[in-house]
């Protein structure tokens, strides 16, 4: 007997990598029959491929194909495809000039940071100096560097052009044309001291005070920029503008004579002045009628660009609809509309820029975006709102702004400065205490490297609170772990003078993959006891890249961890991009996919419950997190792993900590040095199951799943 189509959808749910004609060949299993689906499936973890050549008796009842035209290569026939017609994708000045500016800025960044490690400067904000050498002939790093910075300048004022609002200038700290660059921070100190060396080095004092006048002077001018352009806002309603009734609102028209008054004016005696007068009065008029003409038409062309920008943006309803539920689920509808109507100026900008909207599915996986783009005030690289000074980077902002223009949001959201961040990231370090003893571990992974018996003190997490609705056994749990290269590295920590790093200090503590192998451990095997699960639960790595280890249980841990590759960058989007991939192909039947914005869950589409695994800051973190607070179907639960004693990592946990209030579908759990690793595990239980687990529960959880041999920590 043929499998049934319940078989076939069954193994896709467990085995996703997997489409329907895959299912039916591993069912049948070649020239034999699968006795059982768990056959089945075993078939298919020992090797995907070993029937990529089925026999004719199975390409018989192989399923028909799907359109998947336009949608990504992974998305095979199990997806249910969207008809629509084709569309070129939209664009604008923004976007124009960000493609170009995306063609070379991961290149710039790249090469800076090689120079800085170079130079032996850990300040990201430090730029290198060479004290002897002529810009032009000099062939050091730092000059080659400042040349191809040069060279971008065209690029520079057509990003500047694109995003500035009237009245604004363009500068740039080229070498070239400093002089006249108009740039406001030509006078802020240099961090670098007097010249002993070859090579300039950095000074603690005078970066301290190059820091503290760079954050003044950002103060300034995002005030006067956010003034300056409330200023220019329209006077009137630029959506009333052909209304009679409303004509010329708020605008200030020429005050008409009344006939009385031009009686009176009429029986005087005429006389030289009161003729010059009346001559005044009539030029003054007929300039304040042109005045207000000029305004109602530029207000209309205003008009006419916001509702192009828009349709061009939203051609179809189904793109209208995904807007307004993300604007809703953010909390903006209010504010967005607020903008529309009484500051369009500020309003288009933002349109522009892909404010109102999800970020589109194709800027997961780009090596350069606009939310990627570096913001400096120092060197004229500018962000998208008036008050954009102090950001690190286009995503940050965006962050921030949404943040501070939701609904029912809590105060404002600043973003601390980089002082102000580090001297709460060593307050933080200082409140850490000693672990709970009765979570100590005799197989805790530090003790297994080490004869060391104290554990680091720890900072303990906010008392768990529960949001979502606690898991049910429809929801779906999936593991993404970073492995970049500092995942692999011997723990180090910053050695710093005031607020300048001058060199890096080892750490006694086991590296941090070896805290994740074993922290998946106790987490997999505390939730294979809580929902039965003997398949385990899907793996997803991320670096530079994403890739799928697979599902993995208590049995296969060691083995498939070979398969765990480490070094490279940290782009947390590139795996979250995957982990969408995935959990959609398994519920696609109850989502829909959008050319632009990617996978939208329906009513009916099973809850994700994410574990995160961190050792430090992505680069692209700041996506990751705009993207999580329009999403109502995921939760992230996220554990970050730090050196003992680093300022680095409570600055980070600082950080998500301020996520985790804003968003409340994402929680954080951090640990650093030698950590107690059934505490960090029964914290994660708590909020990846959204209910207080009791230590009586989870010391059932905790224990050895059924008829299962104790674990091999050896590696």
């Amino acid at each position: 007997m043929l499998p049934t189509s319940d078989d076939i959808a069954k193994f896709i749910s467990i085995a996703p990598d997997a489409n329907e004609g895959k299912a039916l060949i591993f069912l049948q299993a070649s020239d034999r029959w699968a006795n059982s689906l768990d056959e089945a499936l075993s078939l298919f973890y020992e090797n995907p491929d070993q029937y990529s050549h089925p026999p004719a008796k199975c390409n018989q009842d192989k399923a028909p194909e799907t359109d998947t035209e336009g949608l990504p290569p992974s998305y095979e026939s199990q997806i249910n495809p969207v008809s629509r017609p084709h569309r070129e994708p939209h664009t604008n000045v923004v976007s124009q000039a960000g493609d170009i500016r995306a063609r070379d800025e991961q290149d710039m960044q790249n090469m800076l940071q090689n120079i800085q490690r170079i130079y032996q400067i850990y300040n990201s904000d430090i730029e290198p100096e060479h004290e002897n050498g002529d810009y032009v002939t000099c062939n050091c790093e730092a000059h080659q560097y400042k040349r191809k910075k040069a060279k971008r300048v065209g690029v520079q004022n057509m990003w500047s052009k694109a995003v500035m609002y009237p009245g604004e200038k363009a500068y740039h700290d080229s070498y070239q044309t400093l002089v006249f660059s108009n740039n406001p921070y030509n006078r802020i100190s240099t961090p670098y001291g007097l010249a002993n060396y070859v090579m300039r080095r950095p000074d603690p004092a005078r970066y301290t005070l190059s820091v503290r006048q760079t954050i003044a002077l950002n103060a300034r001018l995002n005030m006067k920029a956010q003034t300056a352009v409330n200023a220019m806002e329209p006077q009137c309603n630029i959506w009333k503008l052909d209304d009679p009734a409303v004509s010329g609102q708020g605008i200030a028209l020429p005050r008409q004579v009344d006939e009385k008054t031009a009686g009176n004016i009429a029986t005087d005696k005429p006389s030289k002045l009161s003729t010059f007068k009346r001559a005044l009065s009539k030029r003054s008029a007929d300039k304040s009628v042109g005045k207000a003409d000029r305004m109602v038409e530029r207000a209309r062309e205003l008009r006419d660009a916001i509702l192009k920008e828009e349709n061009g943006r939203w051609p179809d309803s189904e793109s209208r609809e995904i807007v307004a539920v993300y604007q809703e689920r953010v909390g903006m509808t209010q504010k967005i509309a607020e903008l529309r109507t009484q500051y369009p100026l500020e309003y288009l900008h933002l349109l522009r820029a892909g404010y109102f909207e999800p970020i589109p599915v194709d800027w997961a996986t780009r090596v350069s975006n606009p939310l990627k783009f570096q913001i400096d005030a120092l060197s004229g690289w500018r962000g998208i709102t008036p008050t954009w000074r102090g950001y690190e980077n286009t995503a940050e902002e965006r962050l921030y702004w949404v943040l501070n223009h939701r609904v029912g949001g809590k105060g404002a959201w600043m973003k601390p400065d980089f002082i102000s961040a580090m001297d709460m990231a060593r307050d933080r370090m200082a409140t850490a205490v000693e672990p709970p003893p009765a979570y100590y571990s005799p197989d805790d992974t530090f003790r297994l490297q080490d004869a060391s018996e104290e554990y680091s003190r720890q900072v303990m997490p906010a008392p768990f609170r529960a949001f979502d609705l606690p898991e049910t056994a429809a929801d779906n749990t999936m593991i993404l772990l970073d492995v970049s290269g500092s995942m692999g590295f011997d723990p180090v920590r910053p050695v710093y003078k005031e607020y300048l790093v001058t060199g890096f200090s080892s750490s006694t503590q086991p590296k941090n993959k070896d805290v994740a192998k074993a922290i998946i451990r106790r987490f997999t095997d505390a939730m294979s006891n809580h929902d039965h699960n003997t398949y385990g639960y899907q793996l997803v790595t991320f670096a530079n890249r994403a890739n799928n280890i697979g599902f993995i249980n208590h049995a296969n841990l060691n083995d498939m961890w070979n398969n765990v590759n480490f070094g490279g960058g940290t782009r947390v989007m590139m795996g979250w991009q995957k982990i969408k991939d995935l959990h959609f192909q398994r519920y696609s039947e109850s989502a829909i996919y959008h050319p632009v914005y990617g996978w939208q869950a329906g009513p009916r589409t099973p809850m994700l419950r994410l574990l995160l695994l961190l050792d430090g800051e992505a680069t692209d973190m700041d996506e990751f997190e705009l993207d999580l607070l329009g999403l109502s179907w995921v939760h992230v639960t996220i554990f970050l792993i730090g050196v003992d004693g680093c300022p680095h990592h409570h600055r980070h946990a600082n950080e998500l900590q301020r996520i985790s209030q804003a968003n409340p579908h994402v929680s954080f759990v951090e640990a650093q040095g030698k950590t107690p690793e059934r505490y960090v595990t029964h914290e994660l239980l708590k909020r990846h199951l959204g209910y207080d687990v009791s230590i009586s529960e989870f010391e059932r959880l905790e224990q050895f799943p059924a008829s299962a041999e104790p674990p091999v920590y050896a590696e």
